[in-house]
C-alpha cells in the first residue's frame, strides 16, 4: 500500500492447563515446560503488522508474590523484548515466567511514546478475581459517553483519557461483590453498554482467563487447543506458526473461558447482525492468516481477477501488471493472470527505510524516495496498469506516480485500486483520517451514486497525475471475499455503520467539514 493505515493492535493469550484436550481428529500431546512467555513473545511478533507502537506480556504464576505480572514497553516487539541482547532477552523471559498469559501490540493516535498507554492494563487489588489484566483490539465509539457517565460518579477521574481505561473501570465495576461472579455475566455486562469493536483478552488473580469478541464480529479472533496448550490470536498465522493445526474462529458474541482444569466456549451477547471489517482482508491482515475460513491471501488474488474483468483498457504486447508493494501483490498477481499479462516487480519496497513524518513536498517526495526502489529497465517505455489495495489520502500516490514518470520513464500509468473509494472515516480501530482529509469524498458527494461516473474518475485521474484509475466496484467486495454483503461491515466505503454511534459520528463529521 502507497499509504500505510495503521491498525489499533492484536491480542493473543496462551494458557497451559493440567490436561492435554486432544484437536479433533488428532493426537493430543502435553507440554510440561510451565513457561508461556516466550511462545506468547513469538506470537506478537508474528502479528506486528496490527501494531508497531508498542508491545508487551502479562503472565500468572501462582508461585510468585505477583501472581500477575505485566512487562511491556513502547517500540516494536523485538525492541521491546531486546531480542538482539541475547541474555537480557532470556533474562525477562524467565523474569515473566507463567502458565499463562495474555499478549498485545499496539498501535494508537495518542500516548505514542509512553509506555504507560501500552498493554495490556493491570488492575491490582486484594482480592483475587479483582486483579486482573487485560488487553484489547479495536476501538469503543461511544466512548466519550462512556467517560462522561463514569467522571459524572463521585470522586471518579481518568488517567489516560482513552478507551482501554474506560474498559478497565467497566470490568472492576462488574467484578464487584463478595463472591467471584461468572465470567460470562461480566462480559454480558459490558455488552449492554459498548458500541463498537472490542476483543478482549483477560486474565484474573485466580487464573481464570477468558478471550471474547465483540457481538458484531467487527475485529477477528481465533483460538486452537493442541495438546494441553490452548491459544487465541487475532490473526491465525500466529498459532499456525506455534504448532497448531485445529484452529477455530470465534463467532460474533462468543467467550471462551479457560482455568488449569479446561475451558469451554460461551455466548455472552446475542449478534444482532454480524458486521466484519472488510478491510481486514483487503489489507490488515497477514496475507497467510485466514479470517472466519476465508484465506486472506486469495480474497486478495479474486481482487485482482475481478478488477480484470472489470477493465476497459485494453491491453497489448506493451502492458505489464506492476504491484505497490507489499499488500498488493497478490492483487496484482490474480489481476496479471486474467488479463494474461506480465507481472513484473518494477517498485522494489525498501525494508530497512526508517520512519518518516511527512509535512511537506520535500519530505514527502524523500519519504517515496528512500520507501521504494524504482528499476527503470523493467519499467521505461511500458503501459503500466499499477496496482494497489487502496487509496485513502492520495498524497504518497501521487508522488509515487511522479517518480514514476521521472525516473522510471513509463509511458502510461494505469492505476487499479482493489477496494471501492474510501468516502468516510473508521470508527472501530483504523486510523482512517476525517472526511476532509480522504481523497474520494472530494470527488463523490454525499448522496451521490457510490460508484464513481466516468466523468469522476476523469478528474481523479487527473488529480493523481495518471492516464486512468479504477476501483473495486461496491457490487463486488462481498463476492471477493467469499461471504455475504449483509455480513460485512463497509461504513468506511457506503457510509453506512453498523452500530447507531457510528452513525453519529459520521454525521458529527459531516458538520464539522
Amino acid at each position: 500500500m502507497s499509504e500505510v493505515l495503521n491498525h489499533e493492535c492484536s491480542v493473543a493469550a496462551l494458557y497451559l492447563m493440567d490436561k492435554a484436550h486432544a484437536p479433533e481428529g488428532g493426537a493430543s500431546r502435553s507440554i510440561t515446560n510451565e513457561n508461556v512467555a516466550p511462545l506468547l513473545q513469538q506470537m506478537l511478533g508474528e502479528m506486528q503488522n496490527r501494531g508497531q507502537l508498542a508491545a508487551g506480556i502479562a503472565t500468572y504464576n501462582p508461585s510468585r508474590p505477583n501472581f500477575l505480572d505485566v512487562y511491556k514497553n513502547t517500540g516494536t516487539v523485538n525492541e521491546v523484548f531486546k531480542t538482539t541482547r541475547k541474555r537480557k532477552f532470556q533474562e525477562i523471559l524467565q523474569n515473566y515466567a507463567g502458565r499463562a498469559g495474555i499478549g498485545h501490540t499496539r498501535y494508537a493516535t495518542s500516548g505514542q511514546d509512553d509506555p504507560r498507554f501500552a498493554q495490556p492494563f493491570e488492575r491490582t487489588h486484594g482480592r483475587l478475581w479483582k486483579w486482573f489484566c487485560f488487553a484489547f483490539n479495536g476501538t469503543l465509539a461511544n466512548y466519550p459517553e462512556l467517560r462522561d457517565r463514569l467522571l459524572s460518579k463521585s470522586q471518579y477521574h481518568v488517567v489516560f483519557d482513552n478507551d482501554a481505561e474506560i474498559i478497565m473501570h467497566t470490568l472492576a465495576q462488574a467484578l464487584q461483590g463478595e463472591n467471584e461472579p461468572d465470567l460470562k455475566d461480566v462480559m454480558a455486562k459490558l455488552a449492554e453498554d459498548f458500541d463498537g469493536a472490542y476483543n478482549i483478552v483477560f486474565i484474573d488473580g485466580l487464573g481464570r482467563m477468558f478471550a471474547s469478541r465483540d457481538p458484531r464480529g467487527i475485529r477477528p479472533l481465533c483460538w486452537s487447543v493442541q495438546g494441553n496448550l490452548l491459544g487465541v490470536a487475532s490473526e491465525s498465522l500466529a498459532l499456525q506458526n506455534l504448532g497448531f493445526t485445529d484452529i477455530q474462529h470465534f463467532e460474533p458474541g462468543e467467550m471462551l473461558i479457560v482455568d488449569k482444569d479446561g475451558y469451554k466456549m460461551e455466548r455472552y451477547a446475542p449478534s444482532p447482525k454480524k458486521a466484519r471489517c472488510f478491510f481486514e482482508w483487503i489489507y490488515f491482515a497477514n496475507a497467510a492468516s485466514v479470517i472466519d475460513n476465508q484465506s486472506v491471501y486469495l480474497c486478495r488474488e479474486k481482487c485482482g481477477k475481478i478488477l480484470a474483468e472489470e477493465e476497459d483498457i485494453p491491453w497489448d504486447e506493451n502492458s505489464i501488471v506492476v504491484p505497490v508493494p507489499d499488500t498488493a501483490k497478490s492483487a496484482a498477481g490474480g489481476y496479471a493472470f486474467r488479463a494474461n499479462i506480465p507481472f513484473s516487480e518494477g517498485l522494489l519496497r525498501n525494508r530497512y527505510a526508517g520512519r518518516t513524518f511527512i509535512q511537506n513536498d520535500d519530505t514527502r517526495a524523500y519519504a517515496v524516495r528512500s520507501k521504494y526502489w524504482i528499476i527503470p529497465s523493467v519499467l521505461e517505455g511500458k503501459k503500466v496498469f499499477l496496482v494497489d489495495d487502496s487509496i485513502v489520502r492520495s498524497t504518497t500516490l501521487r508522488a509515487l506516480v511522479q517518480r514514476l514518470r521521472e525516473v522510471g520513464k513509463v509511458k502510461e500509468i494505469h492505476v487499479r485500486i482493489a477496494c471501492p473509494p474510501v468516502l468516510a472515516p473508521c470508527y472501530y480501530g483504523v486510523d482512517m483520517s476525517t472526511v476532509k482529509d480522504l481523497f474520494a469524498p472530494e470527488y463523490i458527494k454525499s448522496g451521490d451514486p457510490l460508484e464513481p461516473t466516468p466523468e469522476v474518475l476523469e478528474q481523479m485521474a487527473e488529480a493523481i497525475g495518471v492516464d486512468t484509475v479504477r476501483f473495486m466496484p461496491l457490487r463486488r467486495v462481498a463476492e471477493s471475499i467469499g461471504v455475504e454483503e449483509e455480513t460485512l461491515c463497509l461504513g468506511c466505503v457506503n457510509r453506512e455503520y453498523p452500530t447507531p454511534r457510528g452513525t453519529e459520528l459520521y454525521q458529527i463529521a459531516l458538520r464539522e467539514e
